[in-house]
């Protein structure tokens, strides 16, 4: 029998970073004297950096200039940033019952892969990931599906056996295009109205947990199949 999976992103969806890395990036520019809108920053985060960079500033990430942007981005989010962060309530619950129910619990991420690491931690379930999915492993990051598709293969389930859970347009887009459902949660500054597409919308890790039966994971588990709430 195919497992069953839970595709998570972690910034904006378990912990709360996403204001974090939109200053980290933020700053970057402005000490290599680009003028870049704060708004058109936080709007992007949930891209990776090869994406964001071009978006907001017209620089490619792998140009010298982006290189050196993107390397002080890290410094300062890990910095200034990383120690002072939370995970969103009840995140551990919510993983935990993801296990319970059977599910192999995956990570697919824009974060680079040490800072993923700490996330995880920061998060409190890094023993409870079977595998993870990074940037730094992928050739295009979110919303290309490379990502997802990486957690997906590495988690063993089919498509039609797993289900991201996500904060970003970018997280809506790249699992439809991997041909996984998502849930959204709207914890990480995007309404219902931005991640449509998602199979359901939530507020964040809490609520779902507080209505898991209900839930689109508990749906998936118990008929073998992503049926609508009124089937």
């Amino acid at each position: 029998m195919a497992p069953f999976a839970v595709i998570l992103d972690v910034d904006g969806t378990l912990v709360n970073s996403n204001d974090a890395h939109a200053q980290a990036w933020v700053d970057a520019f402005n000490e290599a004297g680009i003028d870049v809108s704060h708004d058109r920053v936080r709007r992007a985060i949930g891209m990776g950096g090869d994406k964001l960079m071009p978006h907001v500033a017209g620089i490619r990430e792998d140009s010298r200039e982006g290189s050196r942007i993107s390397k002080r981005r890290g410094e300062i989010f890990r910095e200034h940033h990383l120690p002072r962060l939370s995970a969103f309530p009840l995140v551990r619950d919510l993983v935990q019952q993801f296990t319970t129910e059977g599910y192999t619990v995956v990570v697919a991420s824009s974060a680079q892969a040490d800072e993923l690491d700490e996330l995880l931690k920061i998060a409190g379930i890094a023993d409870l990931i079977a595998t993870t999915a990074s940037s730094s492993e992928a050739k295009r990051s979110k919303p290309d599906p490379d990502i997802v598709q990486s957690a997906l293969q590495r988690s063993g389930a089919r498509a039609d056996r797993a289900i991201m859970l996500g904060d970003t347009p970018y997280d809506v887009e790249a699992a439809l295009r991997a041909g996984v459902a998502i849930v959204g949660v709207e914890c990480g500054g995007w309404g219902a109205d931005d991640l449509r597409g998602a199979v359901e919308v939530h507020p964040g890790a809490a609520g779902i947990y507080g209505h898991y039966d209900e839930s689109a994971f508990a749906r998936l588990i118990r008929d073998g199949r992503l049926t609508s709430r009124t089937s």
